[in-house]
């Protein structure tokens, strides 16, 4: 700042100063000669205008104090804004810099002058600056841009540029304003505030892995646990199948020994009488032979005996009314057999429309129906069964209830903890068919079977059945 020069007088004073100079005292105005009179005016007059100029000459001393202090004002704020100003013209040519311009590039301001801008920024970033410098000069609103700047020995900053083009009083030479700033440590930031939203993001993203991770995880010991359910299930399933293997080998060689002690016995001894019968009336005459029709209708005593044995062998290895007639005559004549032997009531209820169900189903039926009374007879002590087959949707159930001394069913392995080969047996035969199996027992309250298979109703093509009762009480199904 330089020093305030001294104050003149004001203009007001300096006229109040001329007016008592040009009012004659009333001595003079009497003693002054008519000669002297238009001396006095011109004097006058040059006294007045002496004056005028003083006063004007005080005003244009304060007006250039006042632009003076302006100028000095002006130049304290150009050179010491926070931020720098350049004037630059089309070309990129530094015309003008102030202080704080020079200090942000480093440099003394005598070396920006005349110099191009674009040497002092950063090789990325001068395309994006010269088409902004052209883009200013083309629209006279203000454009923005953001660049990298060289500074002088201290690397590189980023600054923010605004402009806007200005008129030349020196001809129709095009140039601008140029403010700019360091935004170094915004543009830091920004990137930081990036950074932060991308680990953000990742943190969220790596929440969510782990979410799923968990998750699959959990499946992963459900999965196990459902597996290793599954082995248990398996492995138990396999025990079944040793225990079921053993007994059906169990059962197939005393089955064998059976029939064979059968044939032996009965069929064996009885064809040996019929041939000792035989080889006597051959060498008999019948005419001299009293006992000769006697032996002859023993003999035929026997064979008749020997094939009903035969045919009880069928009967139980394959009853061919299963096949004839159909599963509930053929439960009928197996009912009639049981109940003759065991003394045990037994009451069978069907609807007929059981009968449209395939062979192997009818089959699983009749043998699950067998064997579940064989049990009952073997072990339940009961004095009454009663066989229901009744029509489900969508499939064919069958129940056989008794009255006997009941147990206690295991529900993992009903056959395997029972020491039962039959209720096994039962259950694998359902499982050929897609069928279930089911048992509801308790001591002393007798125990329920319970079979199920899949079978659509009304069939396909089945135009309706209803059971028929025949004189021999034998029920068949008989489409209408």
């Amino acid at each position: 700042m330089k020093p305030k020069r001294e104050q003149s007088k004001g203009p007001s004073s300096l006229r109040q100063a001329t007016a008592r100079r040009a009012t004659p005292s009333p001595g003079k105005a009497f003693r002054g000669a008519h000669s002297r009179a238009s001396a006095d005016r011109l004097r006058h007059e040059l006294d007045v205008h002496h004056i005028e100029l003083e006063v004007q000459n005080a005003e244009l001393r304060k007006v250039r104090d006042e632009l003076e202090s302006a100028l000095e004002n002006y130049t304290a704020l150009y050179d010491l804004a926070p931020v720098g100003y350049f004037s630059i013209d089309e070309t990129g040519v530094i015309l003008e810099a102030n202080l704080t311009g020079a200090t942000l590039l480093g440099l003394e301001r005598a070396r920006l002058i005349q110099q191009r801008l674009t040497s002092f920024i950063s090789p990325e970033s001068r395309s994006s600056f010269l088409g902004f410098l052209k883009q200013v000069l083309a629209e006279p609103t203000g454009q923005t841009c953001e660049v990298l700047l060289l500074k002088e020995g201290a690397g590189t900053f980023w600054a923010s540029f605004r402009a806007a083009s200005a008129v030349s009083s020196q001809g129709p030479r095009k140039w601008c304003r140029v403010t700019f700033g360091d935004i170094t440590a915004r543009k830091q930031g920004e990137e930081a505030q990036q950074h932060l939203e991308v680990l953000a993001g990742a943190n969220r993203e790596l929440k969510r892995e782990i979410v799923r991770r968990k998750a699959v995880e959990a499946a992963l010991k459900k999965s196990e646990q459902h597996y290793a359910k599954l082995s248990e299930q398996a492995r138990e399933m396999q025990d079944q199948l040793r225990l079921l293997s053993r007994r059906l080998l169990a059962a197939l060689e005393e089955e064998r020994m059976r029939i064979s002690r059968e044939l032996h016995d009965v069929i064996g001894q009885t064809l040996t009488g019929i041939n000792v019968r035989l080889a006597v009336l051959k060498k008999s005459e019948p005419t001299k032979t009293a006992g000769w029709e006697q032996d002859l209708a023993r003999a035929q005593e026997l064979v008749e005996h020997a094939a009903e044995t035969i045919h009880r062998f069928a009967r139980e290895l394959r009853p061919t009314v299963l096949d004839d007639l159909g599963l509930i005559p053929a439960l009928r004549t197996f009912i009639k057999g049981f109940a003759g032997q065991t003394g045990i009531r037994v009451n069978l209820s069907a609807f007929a429309g059981v009968e449209e169900a395939d062979g192997d189903k009818r089959t699983v039926l009749y043998r699950v129906a067998q064997e579940a009374l064989t049990n009952i007879a073997r072990h339940a002590r009961a004095g009454r069964v009663e066989v229901k087959i009744q029509q489900r949707p969508g499939s064919v159930c069958m129940s056989i209830a008794d009255d006997g001394l009941g147990f206690e069913p295991k529900p993992a392995v009903q056959g395997k903890a029972n020491g039962r080969l039959g209720l096994l047996g039962m259950a694998e035969r359902l499982k050929m068919v897609g069928g279930t199996f089911a048992i509801r027992s308790a001591p002393g309250k007798g125990t329920t079977i319970v079979a199920q298979i899949p079978f659509p109703w009304p069939p396909p093509g089945s135009r309706g059945a209803r059971a028929v009762v025949d004189p021999a009480g034998i029920r068949r199904a008989r489409n209408r």
